[in-house]
């Protein structure tokens, strides 16, 4: 089962540009040439003990039958794009890797419909490529190569069909659940959760079947580890859906004017340790260091892991702005963003802090870490502010 057909809209990046197709860019993954080599070599040899073909003949046939199945990864994934595509969704990327490919997405489906429509069309092109491929495989004689490559193409994407409409994410099958669960709870997020763990139940319901039919001799050594990476890929894309709809439910709770760090700004050329003795005397709760020119203005925010290597003997001759990063380094923030509107600029713009404003004024400043913590507060670990080394006081 060479693709599992993850339509998504922020999927991990990686991948090398490959060319466009319908003007939609295709990239591959490095662990496309690990499948290409195995399947090559195990098709190849296949070939010669079945075929009577001879290398490096069989190996020919085997890397054709690669392209074959790239081919139909392909045309599955472009199925997601084109039906998107057709709903106001733009696309932004086609990627195929080892044991799947996937599709990159602008946005989210707006309704359960169209997620639904978007979802299912994978598995309709792998349905009707197997079912072109059976009508050759029947047309053809079995004992040669264009009659054993499109037997194979049928068997792979009937199952690749079948196996992506099973109910769980991130298989098509688990998008429907999701699109289905949406619009009856109208959440889209709790949708998510659910499709999520209805995947990991799949996974693990499939890894006591392929142990059955292993130990019942059905299934090769070769085909269960197979299969079991399937699974593996399985179990950790429906995990990965559970922690988004679980982190996306949460994203009304991020509120810039609550997160923001109230700001300390000394004058330039101040010593590093008189700037923290400042600090540490200020009341108010989690103060950030910021270095300001003669006229009062913010010039740069002090770095916290640069400011914690400085030695404590050495900070009364470092001035402060020697560990701190300009103004100009850091993003803007302005007050009044959506809590998604805060996450799609932190991706946008990785970094660990960010000035917060209010018009010119700069009102505090965001730390990512306080972002997670909002986000997913059961992985989030409280720890010591290391760049404070002096007690805090609260006011």
């Amino acid at each position: 089962m060479e693709d599992q057909g993850r339509a998504t809209r922020n999927p991990p990046a990686g991948g090398r540009p490959v060319g466009h197709v319908l003007g939609i860019p295709v990239h591959a993954n490095a662990s496309m040439l690990l499948l290409a080599v195995l399947v090559t070599v195990v098709y190849g040899n296949y070939a010669q003990s079945e075929l009577g073909l001879g290398a490096p003949w069989s190996y020919l046939v085997g890397l054709g039958f690669v392209v074959c199945l790239l081919g139909s990864v392909l045309l599955h994934e472009l199925g997601h794009a084109v039906t998107a595509r057709r709903h106001g969704i733009g696309v932004r990327r086609i990627t195929l890797e080892l044991l799947s490919g996937w599709t990159e997405m602008e946005r989210d489906a707006p309704t359960p419909r169209v997620d639904a429509l978007v979802s299912l069309a994978g598995p309709l092109v792998s349905l009707l490529l197997g079912g072109i491929a059976t009508v050759a495989a029947l047309l053809l004689p079995a004992d040669t190569v264009p009659g054993q490559i499109a037997f194979q193409l049928a068997v792979s994407n009937v199952l690749v069909a079948v196996f992506n409409v099973l109910p769980g994410l991130p298989l098509d099958g688990g998008r429907a659940l999701r699109a289905g669960v949406w619009a009856l709870l109208k959440d889209r997020n709790r949708a998510t959760v659910v499709a999520g763990w209805a995947g990991r139940i799949l996974a693990l319901l499939t890894v006591v079947v392929v142990f059955g039919l292993y130990r019942f001799g059905f299934l090769t050594v070769f085909g269960l580890v197979f299969v079991l990476l399937v699974v593996l890929t399985l179990w950790q894309g429906a995990g990965q859906s559970i922690r988004l709809g679980r982190m996306t439910g949460r994203f009304p709770l991020i509120d810039l004017g609550a997160l923001a760090r109230p700001v300390l700004a000394v004058p330039a050329g101040t010593p590093l340790g008189e700037a923290q003795r400042r600090r540490a005397e200020d009341p108010r709760p989690d103060v950030v260091l910021a270095v300001a020119d003669a006229a009062g203005s913010l010039t740069a925010v002090v770095d916290p892991v640069a400011a914690e290597r400085i030695p404590v003997d050495r900070r009364p001759w470092v001035s402060v702005e020697s560990v701190a990063r300009s103004r100009d380094a850091l993003t803007t923030l302005p007050l009044g963003l959506t809590g998604e509107q805060v996450v799609r600029a932190l991706q946008a713009h990785p970094g660990a802090q960010y000035l917060v404003t209010a018009g010119e004024d700069v009102v505090g400043v965001l730390r990512v870490a306080d972002v997670a913590a909002v986000l997913e507060p059961r992985r989030t670990v409280p720890s010591p502010r290391r760049d404070n080394p002096a007690p805090r006081k609260d006011s």
